[in-house]
């Protein structure tokens, strides 16, 4: 399971060298900051992902790195009451509106949480 804190200390540190983003599981993006670390573009585009990382909130990271994460939650919680599941969905449909999943994230967690019912 990916860590907020240890993506932003890498993105800290070692962000110009696209570190943070082979933990984080985007290793085409992490590709090309190894590639063009020369240029310090990266470096800065790792500042921006650091103020990112900083600002998101641990379910919002959890949902878009940790994958299954949602299933795993929400498992412990299949015999809570049908308004913990309403909350739970309109949780992904916010992450969704704000920017923070695409859309195919979305409705592919969206689809596996309601399968898991």
């Amino acid at each position: 399971m990916r860590n907020r804190s240890v993506a932003a200390l890498l993105a800290f540190f070692v962000g110009g060298f696209g570190v943070h983003k082979f933990y984080l599981g985007e290793n085409t993006t992490g590709i090309l900051y190894l590639l063009f670390f020369w240029t310090l573009i990266p470096g800065l585009l790792a500042l921006f992902d650091l103020v990112g990382l900083l600002l998101i909130t641990d379910g919002a990271f959890n949902l878009k790195y940790n994958p299954g994460y949602l299933e795993t939650s929400t498992s412990v919680h299949s015999l809570g009451s049908s308004q913990d599941k309403v909350a739970t969905l309109a949780q992904l449909k916010q992450l969704y509106d704000t920017g923070i999943i695409t859309a195919e994230e979305y409705e592919e967690k969206r689809r596996k949480y309601l399968d898991s019912l």
